[in-house]
């Protein structure tokens, strides 16, 4: 795991194809059932997971947060923003191809003037967190009784 002040990522291995992953990383409202990380996701929006889908994010020692897809590349990566008041925090999601498996990459950014601050103060959870999900996305991904939601 690797990180400036105001930037946070991890990457995983993971013996799952590049797709099975996305499946997994885009059915949003499930992610509860593999990270502790994660107390609910609500999406405000139906349909496919696209740019402009919107969902309420409640994760333990946060207030609840309102999410924003920015930018989906294929099947490969999806962004999200959330903006508070002197903040805005930008979570990138991304899979790379690599032989039978793939690798995901999940990073976190604090841009704005209260981000240094605030990436100080969460520097640990960031780490922690960040850590239970892509634990839990290479576990539910390698899952083959799992099947994402419809």
């Amino acid at each position: 795991m690797a990180g400036d002040d105001k930037q946070f990522s991890i990457s995983i291995g993971i013996n799952a194809p590049a797709d099975r992953v996305y499946e997994v990383m885009a059915d949003t409202e499930r992610w509860p059932e593999w990270t502790p990380s994660v107390k609910s996701i609500k999406r405000l929006d139906s349909g496919p997971f696209a740019v402009g889908s919107r969902a309420v994010i409640r994760q333990p020692k946060f207030p609840p947060a309102l999410w924003t897809v920015t930018a989906i590349d294929g099947r490969r990566s999806f962004t999200w923003m959330n903006r508070a008041p002197g903040i805005k925090v930008i979570a990138h999601h991304s899979i790379d191809a690599n032989g039978d498996g793939s690798r995901a990459t999940l990073s976190l950014r604090y841009e704005g003037l209260l981000a240094g601050l605030f990436s100080r103060l969460t520097r640990n959870i960031s780490h922690r967190y960040l850590a239970w999900e892509a634990h839990g996305l290479k576990a539910r991904a390698e899952n083959p009784f799992f099947r994402v939601s419809q």
